[in-house]
């Protein structure tokens, strides 16, 4: 790969639990337990190639949300580095800082909760074109208009407020207004999982035309493995705050490598498939609050042998442009 326009060196992002009541009194008193430490996301290594589309892929609470977030730069690493166009955003000041903020912009899950639901629509688009002086102010109301035409709004809404429309219509006001600072990289988190069946596939096909229109880059955060084998130039698996996988999505999705992306595959819905053996993961997710030792998939593994309750597995290259996080494939290391 040549440079890749956005990379994660080693990033990790913990949370601190500040407890119960008592627990809080007991470490005022100086015989409390210390805070526990929710690790979200725990050493991730990730690179996004200049016009591409990474599909990030894991369970509810794997920590994939709040990796969306660090890379847009809404939350801080704990450690670890965000680079952005071969330049370490935390070193960032001023107008460099800004122009990082501009060009990686975030489309979020729910589409209404993230617009302010007292401004009109040529507000939300337009507030960061205003702010940041983007344009002249006589040329604004152009400006939005051009974004919405982007999007497939009609421009004649834009004096309306975001309950007056549907929620696909309220998710294209959002991608309007990532569009109308005219971006790089777009971070999108759950895009389409709280529209209607009926309405994703017309948003999935907004995000092709806009990337082929402008070339933009994308970090695709979903768990529909489906859509995700759609959308994707390449893949990764994540789980318990830590990358198990990464690779092309067609070499991924035809011979996944590692166990837990083999189990997420099986159980993708086919129609080609009468009858399929449908064996769903045992157990649960475990709790970021106290990762299992060793490979944080061992307790649900079929696979599972001795070295994988004691060392954690590197995540080693195991076939030009795969990488993978499994004893199955690469030698013990120890942590």
């Amino acid at each position: 790969m040549a440079q890749p326009l956005f990379e994660l060196r080693g990033v990790t992002k913990h949370f601190r639990s500040k407890g119960t009541l008592a627990e809080r009194l007991l470490r005022l008193a100086g015989s409390g337990r210390p805070p526990a430490t929710l690790r979200a996301v725990d050493g991730v290594d990730l690179a996004v190639a200049r016009g591409e589309v990474l599909g990030l892929v894991g369970e509810s609470g794997c920590g994939k949300s709040t990796l969306a977030r660090i890379a847009t730069g809404i939350l801080p690493p704990t450690a670890g580095t965000v680079v952005y166009d071969g330049r370490p955003t935390a070193g960032l000041t001023g107008r460099a800082r800004l122009d990082y903020l501009l060009k990686v912009q975030m489309i979020f899950q729910d589409p209404y909760a993230s617009l302010d639901p007292r401004m009109r629509v040529s507000r939300i688009i337009g507030e960061a074109l205003s702010v940041h002086g983007l344009v002249a102010k006589a040329d604004l109301a152009a400006a939005v208009d051009r974004a919405m035409g982007e999007v497939g709004l009609d421009r004649a809404y834009r004096d309306r407020y975001p309950h007056q429309f549907s929620g696909g219509q309220r998710q294209r006001i959002g991608i309007a207004r990532a569009l109308a600072v005219k971006p790089d990289f777009l971070v999108c988190d759950e895009p389409v999982s709280a529209l209607d069946v009926s309405i994703q596939a017309q948003v999935v096909n907004l995000f092709m035309d806009l990337r082929a229109r402008h070339g933009l880059t994308y970090l695709f955060v979903s768990h529909d493995l489906g859509l995700v084998r759609h959308i994707s130039d390449r893949v990764a698996i994540m789980y318990l705050g830590r990358i198990v996988e990464s690779g092309p999505a067609a070499d991924i999705f035809a011979k996944p490598a590692h166990p837990y992306s083999a189990a997420l595959i099986k159980a993708i819905p086919s129609a080609r498939r009468r009858k399929r053996d449908f064996q769903p993961l045992q157990g649960e997710l475990p709790s970021p609050l106290a990762p299992p030792g060793g490979c944080p998939f061992h307790p649900r593994c079929e696979h599972a042998m001795a070295v994988c309750r004691e060392v954690r597995p590197a995540f080693v290259e195991i076939a030009p442009g795969r990488q993978a996080a499994c004893h199955l494939h690469t030698p013990a290391e120890s942590p």
